[in-house]
């Protein structure tokens, strides 16, 4: 073999391997330190763009779980609401048995009075329970607009409406000093003074408290614009809540909640009256009433068995969306986390590797210097 000195192959080729071994004992470190074995694409294109599909369906799942959560939330409350008007019902059924005795001849005033006031606290619960702002059973939760007529450009200023009964139609009076929204249970005016529009792309709400409607304008409305427009409610009414991470129906459970006022229970019986017609006057209508309170109670029970229903499909919903979320995370650490005891070997191996190159290049370096017992 040929000495030379211009230029040491020996040591070029150390260098290499050193290079290379350092290279690979930084990599161990990166791993190490951040737990994750693939760090940039250039780790693992294909596992990374994997591992981030993975991730974002996790954060999603996570997200879903707690929707669950919020439902079974909103469906407790409604629940509890129900279980009150279950109680008052009752106390009605105890009042038409009363009434409707011969003993009973001298109270039926007083009685029907008690009655009476159960039957409007029956009512305020209906209309007064709500979860987020949302009525719950009243008849408008998840009723959306249905139809339109006369407010269907921009320039009318209208955006949406909630809070509607299901199928009602709406209709509006609106003139330079009120803005007046009737349907079949009622009517509210509210002061074109206090309706001013919003600017810009900004939104306001108009809101009727006394029948529960919030109409959405936009900067477009003016005086007069909703004057005999008319909105028709949806025939039913639900809300759709996301617990899956797919843009799809069968990623979503649609919630009904039905109608509890006392305009409502006791409509679907054989009787055909709602709660708001007993009257304890007489002992005849006392007698019709005990089939009215039979048919509400019927009705209740249908309210509270469908919330019962949600509530179980929502706790199988809840118990599967957890072990998704394990399952989905296991398989995304399978491919970005790093095996510490693997990295490890292979981060000893390095070091050696680093300090054995160290010191053959310093002998390839020494190599040359051989040459020089040829001038002796």
């Amino acid at each position: 073999m040929g000495l030379r000195i211009q230029n040491n192959i020996a040591a070029l080729n150390a260098h290499r391997n050193l290079q290379s071994t350092d290279g690979a004992l930084a990599k161990s470190m990166q791993r190490l330190s951040s737990g994750y074995r693939i760090n940039s694409g250039a780790d693992d294109a294909a596992g990374l763009a994997i591992a981030n599909s993975m991730r974002a369906d996790i954060a999603s799942f996570r997200v879903a779980s707690r929707n669950t959560s919020e439902a079974n939330a909103l469906l407790q409350v409604a629940n509890g609401a129900l279980e009150q008007v279950s109680h008052m019902l009752n106390r009605l059924k105890e009042l038409a048995t009363q009434a409707s005795s011969g003993n009973a001849d001298s109270n039926r005033d007083k009685i029907d009075a008690e009655a009476q006031q159960v039957i409007l606290e029956i009512d305020r619960i209906a209309t007064a329970t709500e979860y987020a702002d949302a009525k719950l059973i009243n008849g408008s939760f998840g009723v959306t607009v249905a139809t339109s007529v006369g407010l269907e450009t921009a320039a009318d200023g209208f955006v949406d409406a909630k809070g509607m009964l299901a199928s009602q139609n709406y209709t509006f009076t609106d003139t330079a000093s009120t803005l007046t929204v009737t349907h079949a249970g009622g009517s509210e005016a509210v002061l074109q003074s206090g309706i001013s529009a919003p600017t810009g792309d900004n939104t306001k709400d108009i809101y009727f408290d006394s029948i529960g409607l919030t109409v959405t304008i936009n900067s477009d409305y003016g005086a007069t614009d909703f004057n005999g427009g008319i909105i028709g409610a949806s025939a039913t009414g639900s809300s759709a809540f996301q617990i899956g991470a797919e843009n799809q129906a069968d990623n979503r459970i649609s919630i009904s909640l039905g109608n509890a006022q006392k305009s409502a229970l006791g409509t679907t019986g054989s009787v055909g009256s709602a709660i708001s017609a007993i009257n304890l006057t007489t002992a005849a209508s006392a007698q019709l009433a005990l089939d009215i309170v039979d048919d509400a109670i019927s009705d209740l029970s249908q309210l509270q068995g469908d919330v019962g229903a949600y509530q179980n499909r929502l706790a199988f919903a809840a118990a599967n969306l957890s072990i998704t979320v394990e399952n989905v995370q296991a398989s995304e650490s399978v491919i970005r986390d790093v095996d510490m005891a693997f990295e490890m070997t292979t981060f000893t191996k390095n070091q050696i590797l680093l300090q054995s190159g160290t010191a053959m290049l310093a002998q390839a370096n020494l190599a040359p210097q051989q040459v020089l017992a040829l001038f002796a």
